[in-house]
């Protein structure tokens, strides 16, 4: 690591910040069956990427079906139950007493984010920055967004750590070549266990010096 440099850890949010990926996996298994019967476990494919993403490469041409997923989208967040990870707000509170720098790197966009802020509105000032889907052109799994995480806290690389659930997100932190850390909260452990160097099922009994253990 470069000493001169800050430590950065960079969060998913769906699934890693708060427990709401199977939430949104029963919704994508949905429109799957309806929009796309012929695919085995269509929520799998889309987790970890952005709206735009979804619609330009599985609905392409589908203007209409865009704009009804799209209200039935913003409807089922609306009702969403927003609950954390255990253990994740006493991590960050100890990363930020250790002096490292803290962002959320989600591919929800700005108008789901502000659903969240309503049901809590702590998260905009418990990170030093949240950075959606508007922040950058490619979504996971290319690794444009962690790589502007690193760019905005003026860090390089092998100072950041990811933490990541989905395929598509652990194999973005992978390509940043950054320190992966997988959480098992949406996919079982020996699953992701090759895509990063350390597997958690969430962040209770987790500290900054566990973390620190993962560069050794």
């Amino acid at each position: 690591m470069d000493t001169r440099k800050p430590i950065a850890a960079l969060f998913d949010f769906d699934g890693v910040v708060m427990d709401t990926e199977s939430q949104y996996s029963e919704f994508w298994e949905e429109m799957g069956k309806k929009y796309h019967p012929e695919t085995e476990h269509f929520e799998r494919l889309v987790k970890g990427q952005t709206l735009k993403l979804i619609y330009d490469k599985y609905f392409a041409g589908m203007e209409a079906e865009q704009e009804l997923i799209t209200r039935a989208l913003n409807r089922f967040e609306e009702e969403m139950d927003y609950q954390y990870i255990p253990g994740v707000e006493a991590f960050i509170d100890d990363l930020q007493a250790h002096g490292v720098k803290t962002a959320v790197v989600t591919s929800s966009n700005r108008e789901k984010m502000e659903k969240v802020y309503r049901v809590h509105p702590e998260l905009t000032t418990r990170f030093d920055k949240i950075l959606t889907a508007e922040y950058f052109s490619q979504s996971k799994p290319a690794p444009d967004c962690y790589l502007l995480g690193a760019k905005t806290f003026g860090t390089v690389t092998d100072n950041c750590f990811v933490f990541e659930d989905s395929f598509n997100g652990l194999l973005s932190g992978r390509r940043a070549e950054m320190t992966v850390i997988g959480l098992s909260t949406t996919n079982p452990r020996e699953s992701i266990i090759d895509k990063a160097d350390l597997v958690i099922p969430d962040f209770q009994g987790f500290t900054f010096a566990k973390l620190m253990e993962t560069k050794k």
